[in-house]
């Protein structure tokens, strides 16, 4: 416990040597320098995570996010040692308050960054779901705007296919309604259009003659038709089209796991709205509130140094200050003394020895 102690001493900045004079000031100091290792730690973790998904994908990504956290870790630790350190308890409320404001100003943007990637791991399971969302939309735009385009560019083919087709189904149609006749006539069915004479006849011979004319007709169409959809697929082909396809569900989970922290910081943003564009007001209210709980954190250290009292500590510093600033003024006045008692005596040396020199001359 001691060494602990005496760790988070260190953290908190105080002058060791002198806190421990003061026990009733030990709890005290601990629990600021607890507050600022664990602040440390927090940046840590979250600069680790946000580097983790920069290199992602890289064999070494855990390596650097690994080391790219210890070195952000130690940065904001270091700086907030500093922060509160600096704080003079020695100075009115107005000179304290004075003192701080630039220094909450920093501890709330350092908060803010560092809130950010712990927010994202927070609502991981959101977070991935938006982006499916967000990619199957992309992709189906993209698909949309490719068949716009191609569509555009190829209008006169794709309204002469269309218009052959539509030929066909009519002339299928036709040959169809044709046989049904012809069947009728043969096997002497009634109708207004024919004898109802069963037998293989003139009328009926005719009419096989018109209906295999019709169905070289139609043989003649449907080769035409599909030698133009084999024009229409291969530039489809040649455009991109054909290998563009919506995602499987499987895809969509690969995509989000290989997901970057920008398009994640996006998700996480676009949270705070319903599918349909309205607000999400409980999700916007928790991320919000968390992102409010880590700068508050972070503003922790500076806080906790405000809101307590001058102690026996603080009295202390003041004193070895003074004595301290009293020993370098007494010694400036003891080098000007030293300067000014032997400045006669350089100067009387210095025009004798000048004058043996012109003598010799």
């Amino acid at each position: 416990m001691d060494a602990l102690s005496r760790f988070f001493w260190f953290c908190s900045g105080v002058h060791q040597p002198t806190l421990e004079k003061h026990p009733t000031e030990h709890n005290k100091y601990v629990g600021i320098g607890a507050t600022i290792f664990f602040t440390g730690l927090f940046a840590a973790l979250s600069g680790g995570y946000a580097m983790y998904f920069v290199f992602k994908g890289d064999t070494a990504a855990a390596l650097f996010a690994i080391f790219f956290g210890v070195l952000w870790g130690l940065a904001i630790f270091n700086m907030d040692r500093y922060i509160v350190s600096s704080i003079n308890k020695n100075s009115t409320s107005t000179q304290q308050i004075l003192q701080a404001t630039p220094r909450i100003l920093l501890a709330i943007m350092i908060g803010m960054v560092i809130s950010r990637p712990l927010e994202l791991k927070i609502f991981d399971k959101e977070i991935k779901e938006r982006l499916k969302v967000s990619y199957l939309n992309n992709q189906r735009s993209k698909i949309d705007t490719l068949n716009k385009a191609f569509t555009n560019k190829y209008t006169i083919e794709l309204n002469k296919l269309n218009e052959s087709k539509a030929h066909r189904d009519s002339l299928e149609n036709g040959i169809k309604s044709d046989r049904q006749k012809l069947n009728f006539e043969v096997f002497g069915t009634k109708t207004t259009e024919t004898s109802g004479v069963m037998g293989y006849g003139p009328y009926a011979k005719r009419k096989e003659e018109e209906l295999k004319q019709r169905q070289q007709n139609l043989d003649s169409l449907n080769s035409d038709v599909r030698r133009m959809e084999q024009f229409v697929d291969g530039r489809k082909q040649f455009d991109g089209l054909l290998s563009e396809r919506l995602y499987t569900g499987k895809q969509l989970d690969s995509l989000t796991s290989l997901a970057g922290f920008a398009d994640r910081n996006w998700a996480l943003g676009q949270l705070s709205f319903n599918t349909d564009g309205t607000r999400d007001t409980t999700t916007a209210l928790a991320v919000t509130f968390i992102g409010l709980l880590f700068i508050f954190f972070e503003c922790l250290p500076v806080f906790v140094k405000m809101m307590s009292s001058r102690g026996p500590y603080d009295r202390s510093v003041e004193n070895l200050e003074t004595s301290q600033i009293h020993t370098s003024e007494k010694d400036r006045d003891f080098e000007i003394e030293v300067t000014d008692g032997v400045h006669e005596t350089r100067v009387a040396t210095t025009i004798a020895r000048e004058k043996e020199l012109l003598t010799k001359l």
